[in-house]
């Protein structure tokens, strides 16, 4: 009985080890992959400095700046999501949401609506969930409603368009979250997104091992094994890896954008009180959204001039869940049918959205 007690704990610390070194060799791949994405955001700096020197300096520091803001969360997520797969807990967190997946959406929804998080600063929190084996229901709620209100922007929002359109925002970003949450559901029961995560955010499982860890019970207590030390670095330099390359980016693009897209364009794209244009605004919204705060006074000029305010409500909200940086990281992050998942979700939604608004306006009824 001894003996298959040792037998036991033995193959479950070789399995660790195992699972420690092929992580490992997969991030030395993926670290030549990777010198890509730093190499085109090296010459999408180089390229605009021939031309606007001054630009190409801004754009720096906005890296900079927008990443040192979000670092916390990029190295705690990191962390995180190498601590759950060394500690073997990755499994549990999946069983505990799956058995409570209504619950898990609705919480998802409503935090997602009230956690301070840009389009991009959720991405971090994004992969650790996906990683941990979160349902993706949960996630796709938390992941849709996340970027379009926070506490910090309700204020500015009530003090750009009025307390009306903030409240009409915060309700909208609660009621998305959840049909998002509740589609993607209904997507899996059919039998869709059942392996969404991109190879390089997985462990290699597809290896054989000795024992499948999902069999074993959590060791919360990883620096006791070598072994789960040696996952636990794996994971979180590769996870560290992956964010930091693709919302460096991000954020270059998104200050590019910011620079040099004008504002009038989109005035007269947007302009007029044609039922579609509440749709084309949801599609103008992916290329032409700034961010969050520079987007209000942007839409409350739009408005000045004729924008009905249903068009500016698809256009806020197309754009804080499908901005091209935010878009770009997900793309990175999920395989191409959930990335086609996500940007219909965030399309379809916005222009429902900004039509039931501009009913209710027409209306009266508030």
């Amino acid at each position: 009985m001894k003996y298959n007690s040792y037998q036991s704990v033995q193959e479950t610390e070789q399995t660790v080890l195992i699972r420690a070194n092929v992580l490992h060799s997969s991030i030395e791949k993926f670290k030549s992959i990777s010198g890509k994405t730093w190499l085109v955001s090296i010459l999408l700096l180089i390229s605009t400095a021939l031309f606007d020197m001054a630009q190409a300096w801004m754009s720096f520091l906005f890296v900079v700046d927008n990443l040192l803001s979000i670092a916390f969360f990029i190295v705690l997520s990191s962390a995180l999501a190498g601590y759950l797969e060394a500690a073997n807990a990755d499994k549990l967190i999946s069983r505990i949401f799956s058995t409570r997946i209504i619950p898990a959406v609705f919480a998802a929804a409503l935090f997602g609506a009230l956690s301070p998080f840009c389009s991009c600063g959720v991405i971090p929190l994004i992969a650790a969930m996906l990683v941990a084996g979160v349902p993706l229901a949960a996630v796709m709620a938390f992941w849709i409603a996340s970027p379009i209100m926070d506490p910090a922007m309700f204020i500015v929002t009530v003090a750009g368009l009025g307390l009306d359109f903030a409240l009409v925002k915060t309700v909208s970003a609660v009621v998305i979250g959840l049909i998002a949450g509740f589609t993607t559901l209904a997507m899996q029961h059919l039998g869709y997104f059942k392996d969404v995560l991109k190879p390089q955010l997985t462990s290699g499982c597809a290896i054989k091992v000795p024992m499948s860890l999902s069999q074993q019970q959590p060791v919360w207590k990883i620096w006791h094994h070598q072994s789960r030390l040696q996952l636990f670095k794996s994971k979180s330099i590769s996870m560290l890896i992956f964010l930091l390359k693709w919302l460096t980016l991000a954020y270059i693009l998104e200050s590019m954008m910011m620079a040099y897209i004008p504002a009038e364009q989109i005035a007269i794209l947007l302009g007029g009180d044609s039922a579609w244009t509440i749709p084309l605004a949801a599609i103008v919204g992916v290329p032409t959204y700034l961010n969050g705060f520079a987007a209000i006074p942007l839409v409350a000029g739009l408005i000045d001039t004729g924008m009905m305010p249903g068009a500016a409500l698809s256009f806020m909200l197309s754009g804080a869940m499908t901005s091209i940086p935010a878009a770009l990281a997900v793309f990175s992050l999920v395989k191409k049918q959930m990335f086609a998942w996500y940007l219909i979700l965030a399309l379809v939604n916005a222009a429902l959205a900004g039509w039931l608004y501009q009913l209710v306006l027409n209306h009266a009824w508030i």
